[in-house]
């Protein structure tokens, strides 16, 4: 994609949006095993705190905000590297 500037955006090939993947799979299984599958015992073993559920829900935080980060601030391939890629692909 060429912004107004003629420079063109990394789009899914940035890394932030896969370290966002994993980490967001990652928070969305904690958090499961902290709603639904945590014992007493657990939570004895953890002084009441429910570790689970709350590093979860700080691994989708952090998920998220790897997301805005890339949408709002993207990676961008200064005009004459893309044009360059693009010869390379046609040769």
């Amino acid at each position: 994609m060429t912004n107004s500037s003629g420079a063109s955006r990394a789009k899914a090939f940035d890394v932030r949006l896969v370290i966002a993947l994993l980490i967001g799979v990652y928070g969305a299984v904690l958090t499961v095993l902290g709603i639904g599958f945590t014992s007493e015992d657990d939570l004895a073993k953890s002084a009441d705190i429910n570790i689970n559920l709350w590093t979860g829900l700080a691994m989708l935080v952090f998920a998220t905000a790897f997301v805005l980060w890339a949408r709002l601030r993207p990676v961008v391939v200064p005009p004459e590297e893309a044009e360059r890629l693009e010869q390379d692909k046609h040769d």
